[in-house]
């Protein structure tokens, strides 16, 4: 139990080291990234940087309160603790009924139509819709390991939640996060420890479909080709990642230096969003992109500590799926802008320029950090208990009939070979008929 504990205890602060290393970071570049830009068209070279503090302070308070939220499951083969179910279809059906806002009045950017438009603020509810399918496929996996759903229940489960999100992501059209939410909960399947055919079947299935979408709309189809050759137009679908592969170039082992991009004067496009991670390649090099790259490892591993240092099922598959859905979008984000991957649109984790993004991320580690401090709280509860169950002990002795003075006088019986019992002499007088036949 203790080791449980420790393990959590650790993983927690890797996590929020990593976290709060990222989100700092992440200010940095985005006012290195955007400054130019922004003074051209703001007037401040600021605009970029003041409100990605903004959403960062508010995307902190929103990780203390998820951190504070007890979600947890009965220790009993019982449906899930109210809070835990309460919480989970809640932030899947907000998201639901956003991105079904989304498709009657969404604000359009750059081809998709993927925001609200709240006041002077702009939501992305998909980022939301991530969490919400994450924390209800844990749910659901959590009932189905002990019993409370079957087989056929958990897949019924997962089809009706799962597929509305896919399907309104993709009619905005949104592929990358489409990608990432499935990603996420087949993630949770292999956590959940669900039959190994299962989970072939259906990645062949999701390949199959991906492949489908892929070259179903021009658009993607167009990445496709572009993937494989981005030169075959460099001054048309190509120029993006061309553009972010001469920004590495450009920054070699140690980089131009911070501050002196040069593909940020108007070359390289979202160059303070989705591809930020140019932008750090080019002004701090192969070592600063690798130091990125670190801090995520360490959120990973930190993330993981935290699911195996919990003895619930509910926790340890939520802080599992979270750290892999983070983790993921990294990852995508990453290979996507070093070409290994097709452009998906996916922002980088902490570091990015966008609100919805950070705050859903930091609601995700506030979440994980949550799981953490139950896991802390966890032998403390046992020991407590402990004496507890003890003291009562006590205060029964201290009353029952054959105390005297406070103290329980303990009556030994001996076992005689006739099978029969009598009392000792230490104990009290003998009945004269014990023992007899």
């Amino acid at each position: 139990m203790k080791r449980h504990a420790s393990a959590a205890r650790t993983g927690k602060r890797l996590v929020l080291i990593s976290v709060l290393a990222l989100s700092a970071f992440g200010l940095v570049m985005v006012y290195s990234a955007a400054s130019v830009r922004d003074y051209q068209v703001f007037g401040n070279s600021a605009y970029h940087l003041i409100r990605q503090t903004q959403w960062l302070l508010v995307g902190l308070c929103i990780m203390a309160l998820a951190a504070r939220l007890d979600l947890r499951l009965s220790d009993r083969r019982l449906p899930a603790h109210r809070d835990a179910a309460m919480v989970g279809w809640a932030v899947w059906g907000l998201s639901v009924v956003g991105l079904l806002a989304v498709a009657v009045s969404g604000v359009e950017r750059y081809g998709a139509t993927r925001w609200l438009q709240v006041g002077p603020f702009s939501l992305q509810p998909s980022e939301f819709a991530k969490l919400g399918c994450v924390m209800v496929t844990a749910l659901l996996l959590a009932r189905w390991k002990r019993g409370v759903l079957t087989g056929l229940e958990l897949a019924a489960g997962l089809l009706m939640t799962s597929l509305p999100v896919l399907g309104l992501v993709l009619l905005q059209p949104d592929m990358g996060t489409a990608v990432s939410i499935a990603v996420g909960v087949f993630a949770l399947l292999v956590l959940g420890g669900v039959d190994a055919r299962a989970l072939a079947g259906l990645a062949g299935t999701g390949a199959a479909l991906g492949v489908l979408l892929a070259t179903s709309a021009d658009y993607r189809y167009e990445r496709v080709l572009t993937y494989l050759d981005p030169w075959r137009d460099p001054s048309g679908a190509g120029y993006q990642i061309i553009q972010s592969l001469l920004a590495f170039g450009s920054g070699g082992v140690g980089g131009v230096g911070l501050g002196l991009s040069r593909q940020k004067f108007f070359y390289l496009p979202m160059a303070h969003t989705d591809f930020i991670f140019a932008i750090v390649g080019e002004e701090l090099g192969l070592i600063g992109a690798l130091c990125v790259v670190a801090a995520f490892a360490v959120f990973l591993i930190g993330g993981f500590m935290v699911a195996i240092g919990t003895r619930n099922e509910y926790d340890r598959l939520l802080a599992g799926g979270l750290t892999i859905l983070v983790g993921s979008q990294a990852v995508i984000n990453m290979c996507a802008v070093t070409g290994l991957l097709p452009v998906t649109g996916i922002p980088l984790p902490f570091v990015s320029y966008g609100g919805s993004s950070l705050m859903f991320t930091l609601g995700c580690v506030g979440l994980v950090l949550g799981v953490a401090r139950r896991a802390e709280r966890a032998p403390a509860a046992v020991r407590g208990s402990t004496s507890t169950a003890r003291r009562e002990a006590g205060s029964r002795a201290a009353t029952h009939p054959m105390t005297m003075k406070g103290q329980l006088r303990e009556i030994p019986v001996e076992r005689r070979r006739d099978r029969g019992t009598r009392l000792s002499r230490a104990g009290g007088r003998a009945h004269p008929r014990a023992g007899r036949a």
